[in-house]
């Protein structure tokens, strides 16, 4: 997986040990310094996640977030802060809760509701990944009750750690 957005890589061949980055990421630097996946998007993942999100069962936050800090072991022993990733008001009333900010919370790591979800977007499943790009594009701001003064307040070099049940680069 590439250390920077957690894509899967090319074949071992392909790529160098030292790099271990994909040609997106060596190419420009994004907002994310480092990502890790738990697990590929595939069946039976994608199914247990789809029943998690989709169909209410709560109780799968438990073995994911697991599933999470196993694979993101190191970046979680540092880490100062989680940021779960926002819903949009109307999507959270309807699912009933907000699947990144369950497993958050089971990360053993202090939560920090810094984001705002500031339109709807469609849902990232099916699209491609430039689609899914534009699709967040500009859909996400500091919160209103995360001041920009409070952010310059934090001690540069703090950790913090973005939190969702999926990762679309």
């Amino acid at each position: 997986m590439c250390r920077t957005c957690g894509d899967a890589l090319p074949s071992w061949p392909i790529i160098s040990v030292a790099l271990e980055q994909c040609a997106r990421c060596r190419r420009r630097r994004g907002a994310v310094d480092t990502a890790r996946a738990a697990g590929d998007y595939e069946r039976p993942l994608r199914e247990i996640l789809h029943a998690f999100k989709y169909e209410g069962r709560r109780g799968l936050a438990k073995p994911l977030s697991a599933m999470m800090r196993a694979a993101g072991a190191e970046l979680l022993s540092d880490a100062d802060a989680l940021v779960p990733v926002p819903l949009h008001p109307w999507r959270r009333i309807r699912r009933g809760f907000n699947q990144a900010e369950e497993l958050a919370r089971r990360l053993d790591v202090p939560i920090l509701r810094a984001l705002w979800r500031r339109r709807a977007t469609a849902p990232q499943t099916g699209l491609s990944a430039g689609a899914r790009r534009r699709n967040v594009r500009h859909a996400f701001a500091l919160s209103p009750l995360f001041p920009p003064a409070r952010c310059r307040r934090l001690p540069e070099g703090r950790i913090v750690v973005l939190v969702d049940d999926g990762c679309h680069t």
